[in-house]
Parts: structure tokens; C-alpha cells; sequence
């Protein structure tokens, strides 16, 4: 059953929207004062500048981590219209706004909201930014849920390709991909190091030693200050998006007003309503609208690509069938992931890495064998893909060769 939005009376929520504003300022980068996002709703020129320079911090955070370099206001404003464009944002007036900042804080508003209401934005900047104190491995299982899958089959290059560039680029890879391995290596050597010599400091027995921060604590005591302030900002942080859980309930009435005093687009974006404030039957309306649009545009899709490659006889049959095999397998690879109960789901994300001595209970964590099974059955799956696309270069190769019989070639060795 959908959840129903809760009524607020307009003299509470006059007096509780400043509180909820303030305390989403807080939990953004460098967030701007509740005046301006009230300037905003009316489309004040001197309310843009500030947002541009928020929208702009928050997507390259979610993108990067956080990004230390500050272009230009200019620059910051394309790269803000790419990357909201690219993220499937619906409307066409923040293409047409200007790049000096000089007018469109209504419009930088609505796009705000539509990130907050697209998922929870809070949530994953404070996980971007968070202070880690444990020596961490970041293990993602992702990949490994589906087969490496098959070729592309009779797609064409538009141009001439220069094999010899590709055989470069494929060494360049190579030569960084040992070379990440290498430093990886190296530095869980120097932290088990670390985690030796500091084994039975920690007073907690399921971790048993210090980790390079707590060790980088008791080597240079003046260090703790900043490490503290950096724990009260998160914490701040952390009491500011609680609080903006509470009172956000008053902040999308708000912005109900500030998109009816837009004016109308074609198309125009859905709502900027959260997906919870709907009810059962409006969401099976808006289920049904996408599908129905789905549908109109596959049979478009379909209809072109048959066009398309209509005229290339059985190879298009064949390409079809292998298509629709690498299909087959990735709904049973997936579906024999979902019938284990998600035991690879639960191994995602960052781990502490902690070293268990003989005869102590081992704490809530990742342990190393399952660690390595991990990395066996992503490096199977890569050697798997690798023979595949030496496969499909081999193909490409020999339908060249049968283009120019006057030419010879002579495949590299040991492909």
C-alpha cells in the first residue's frame, strides 16, 4: 500500500519551512543560506550564482569523491548542464539558461529537488565524505554477476582501424592494470606490517590491532585535534540530515509552488514530488504511462534496426540468435545469483581489514576467503571475456582478409 502524504497546516509549515531549508543547507557542501533558495522561488538574479556554484560541487562529488579544483563560474555552468542532461534531467529550460550566472535560479531550484527527490542525496554525500578510521578494502561484486556476455556481432567500424593503435592501447592497459595490482599489493603489505607490530593494542578483541590512523594518532598526538574536528563536522553533518528527514515533509509543498509558477514545458517533467508521495493507483497511472511509452519506442527501435540490417540475409539471423543466447545467460547467471540467497550482494562496498589471531572470535566483517574466492571468480571472468574479444578480433581480422585478398595477414603470435 503507498504511502500518503501527511497534511501540514500552512501556519506550521510557514514557520517550520526556514528550519527545514537551513537544515538542508547543512547537510550540502558548502551550502547557501535559506534566503537564497527563498530569492530562488522567485527567480532573483542574485540567487543563481550561488546555486550554480552548489549544483556544481554536489554532482562533482557524487561523480569523484569531491574535486578540489574550482574552474571557472563559466565552465562550472556547461559542466552542470552536461551532467544533469546526461543523468536524464526533463527540462529543456536549463539548457537555455545563461552561463555568467546572471538569471535562472528558479530553474538551478528545480533541478536541485529533482535530485534530492531522484535518490537520497544526503545519504551519499555524507558517505563520500566520511572519516574512515579502519584500513579499508573496497570490494565490488557487481561485474561478477553477469557472464562477460558475447561481442556486439556485425558491427562495422565507420573508418579504417589502425590495429597497431589498438595493440598499443591494449599494452597500455595492460602495463596500468600490473601496475595498479603492483601498488595494491604493496600496500597491503605495508599495512600488514602495521597490523603485526601493533596487534593486541586495540581494546577491542575482534580487532586485536591499531589501524594506520590510530597508529598515525599515537605517533603524532597533535594530530588528534584535527582529527576531532573533522568527527564533529561529520557529526554536524550527520544531526543535519536527521534533521532534514523530519521536516522535509514541509519542503515539497513548497516546491509545488515553485513549479506552478514556472511556466509550462513540453514535455512536462513529471513531478518533483518524492516517489513515496504517491498513492497505489497514481503510481500504477504513471506505471502503465511508462510503459505504454516504452513500448511505442522499442517498436520504433526495432522497427529501424530491421530496416537497417535487412538486407544482410542469414548473418543477421545468426547475429540475432547469438544475441538472444547472451541474453539466455545473463538471466541464469542472475537468477542462480538471486536463488543463493545474495551471499555475493553482501560482500559490496568498503570492508575494515583486520587481522584474526588464533583462538580470537572473529568480529562482523570480510574475511579474507572469501575475499579470494571474489578475486578468483573476477579474474575468471575476465580471462573469459579476454578470449572473447581475441575471438571477435580474430573474426574482424578474417573478414578483412576476404575483403582484400591481395593483401596477407599474419595474426600476432599467441592470439
Amino acid at each position: 500500500m503507498g504511502r500518503r502524504r501527511r497534511r501540514v497546516d500552512p501556519a506550521d509549515a510557514a514557520r517550520a519551512l526556514p528550519e527545514a531549508l537551513a537544515a538542508l543547507s547543512r547537510t550540502l557542501p558548502a551550502g547557501p543560506s535559506p534566503e537564497t533558495f527563498r530569492r530562488a522561488k522567485f527567480d532573483l538574479p542574485e540567487a543563481a550564482p550561488a546555486l550554480w556554484q552548489l549544483l556544481f560541487r554536489v554532482l562533482s562529488q557524487l561523480r569523484a569523491g569531491g574535486s578540489t579544483a574550482s574552474p571557472a563560474p563559466e565552465a562550472q555552468a556547461r559542466w552542470v548542464k552536461s551532467e544533469l542532461l546526461s543523468q536524464g534531467y526533463p527540462r529543456q529550460g536549463l539548457t537555455q539558461l545563461p552561463e555568467d550566472g546572471s538569471r535562472g535560479s528558479r530553474e538551478l531550484l528545480l533541478a536541485l529537488s529533482w535530485l534530492l527527490a531522484r535518490e537520497p542525496l544526503p545519504e551519499q554525500l555524507l558517505a563520500q565524505t566520511r572519516v574512515h578510521l579502519g584500513d579499508e578494502m573496497p570490494v565490488c561484486e557487481c561485474d561478477i554477476l553477469a557472464s562477460p556476455g558475447l561481442p556486439a556481432p556485425g558491427v562495422e567500424a565507420d573508418g579504417p582501424v589502425d590495429i597497431r593503435h589498438l595493440q598499443w592501447l591494449m599494452g597500455k592497459l595492460r602495463f596500468r592494470w600490473r601496475t595498479l595490482m603492483a601498488s595494491q599489493q604493496e600496500q597491503c603489505a605495508l599495512l600488514g606490517k602495521i597490523h603485526w607490530f601493533t596487534r593486541g593494542c586495540h581494546s577491542d578483541r575482534c580487532l586485536g590491532h591499531l589501524s594506520v590512523a590510530e597508529t598515525e594518532l599515537l605517533r603524532d598526538p597533535e594530530s588528534g585535534q584535527q582529527l576531532l574536528q573533522r568527527l564533529e563536522s561529520e557529526n554536524a553533518r550527520l544531526e543535519a540530515a536527521l534533521e532534514w528527514r523530519r521536516r522535509e515533509v514541509v519542503f515539497w509543498p513548497w516546491m509545488d509552488t515553485v513549479l506552478g509558477a514556472c511556466p509550462l514545458e513540453a514535455p512536462q517533467p513529471s513531478s518533483v514530488h518524492r516517489p513515496c508521495d504517491f498513492g497505489t493507483e497514481e503510481l500504477q497511472l504513471q506505471l502503465q504511462a511508462l510503459q505504454e511509452e516504452l513500448r511505442v519506442a522499442a517498436g520504433a527501435r526495432r522497427a529501424a534496426w530491421e530496416a537497417r540490417v535487412g538486407g544482410q540475409g542469414p548473418e543477421c539471423t545468426i547475429a540475432q540468435q547469438a544475441a538472444q543466447e547472451a541474453v539466455g545467460q545473463e538471466l541464469v547467471v542472475l537468477q542462480q545469483a538471486w536463488e543463493q540467497g545474495g551471499g555475493l550482494a553482501r560482500a559490496h562496498g568498503p570492508h575494515r581489514l583486520v587481522r584474526t589471531e588464533a583462538g580470537v572470535p572473529a568480529g562482523l566483517g570480510l574475511q579474507a576467503a572469501q575475499v579470494i574466492r571474489v578475486l578468483q571468480s573476477r579474474e575468471t571472468c575476465l580471462e573469459e571475456m579476454l578470449r572473447q574479444l581475441q575471438a571477435q578480433c580474430q573474426q574482424q581480422l578474417a573478414r578483412l582478409a576476404e575483403a582484400l585478398p591481395s593483401l596477407i595477414w599474419i595474426l600476432p603470435p599467441g592470439r
